[in-house]
């Protein structure tokens, strides 16, 4: 079965949001853990959340993919912007196993003129830190696009980030269709080459979701353009291939598209009838 969702709101509440997305023909779907700049987490509650998990159960949906804030940058050279890093990602994964069983992403972050060698110890730091035995979550580092200086440009980089953590068990990879592009994959030549490159550095068991999104920019741009499926640099062959490919269709497929509600709803049916 094939898990198709967009990034969704949840200002309105967890089974608002579920509801949302049933109507636009989704059974997975992401959302903000917080506000993206950062801050504090709204309060919970309780009944909502409980409420929530009962319905995605009913509708079957696949696991979701929260996000973690953009200001998160667990690889920072100033140690108040690490503490607030290890601060939201562990109160973000303690929030999450009241929604057990599905997943955390977050931008690796950027080293700022440290270097990649010392960020990849400070982001494995955190993840060392917050991980924990028996947790649900499952903690993705999502592949980057490679603007500035950017963490997780390359599958070797996530790779070496992953060697560091203890719990490899809690941690995969969601992998960015844009990004990946854009740091200089040629997915529109070399499709199938590069889910083997994956395999081969990373390990296709630490892939879990997808962040499935055109690209404005040609490969190797390095600028991270979202573009709507299909109008972008990379085509409806593309993602014809994923939705078909024997291990992507099983892993839940985020949209990140520049769209509204409808549109989302369109792209959803798109990429559905494309399955063979």
């Amino acid at each position: 079965m094939l898990y198709l969702g967009a990034h969704l709101s949840v200002t309105h509440g967890y089974l608002a949001m579920a509801k949302e997305a049933s109507a636009m023909g989704a059974n997975t779907f992401a959302f903000f853990t917080r506000n993206p700049r950062g801050g504090k987490a709204k309060d919970l509650d309780l009944k909502d959340m409980d409420l929530f998990n009962k319905y995605i159960k009913e509708h079957k949906f696949g696991k979701l993919v929260a996000h973690a804030p953009y200001t998160l940058n667990p690889a920072s050279a100033t140690e108040s912007t690490r503490d607030f890093a290890f601060m939201a990602m562990k109160d973000d994964i303690e929030r999450l196993e009241l929604l057990p069983g599905n997943y955390y992403n977050f931008h690796p972050g950027s080293h700022v003129k440290q270097g990649s060698k010392k960020a990849i110890e400070l982001i494995a730091e955190v993840l060392n830190e917050t991980l924990f035995e028996g947790m649900t979550t499952t903690v993705l580092l999502e592949t980057m696009a490679g603007k500035g200086t950017e963490v997780g440009r390359s599958f070797e980089e996530i790779k070496a980030i992953i060697d560091k953590v203890h719990l490899k068990s809690k941690i995969g990879v969601c992998l960015d269709t844009c990004h990946i592009s854009d740091s200089g994959y040629d997915l529109v030549n070399n499709f199938d080459g590069i889910l083997e490159e994956f395999d081969k550095v990373i390990g296709l068991e630490y892939l879990k979701a997808l962040h499935i999104n055109d690209s404005k920019n040609e490969m190797d741009s390095k600028k991270d353009r979202h573009e709507k499926i299909g109008e972008g640099y990379l085509g409806l062959d593309v993602f014809k291939k994923i939705v078909n490919h024997p291990y992507l269709k099983n892993l839940p497929m985020i949209l990140e598209t520049p769209n509204d509600f409808e549109g989302y709803e369109k792209e959803i049916k798109l990429l559905r009838d494309m399955e063979v």
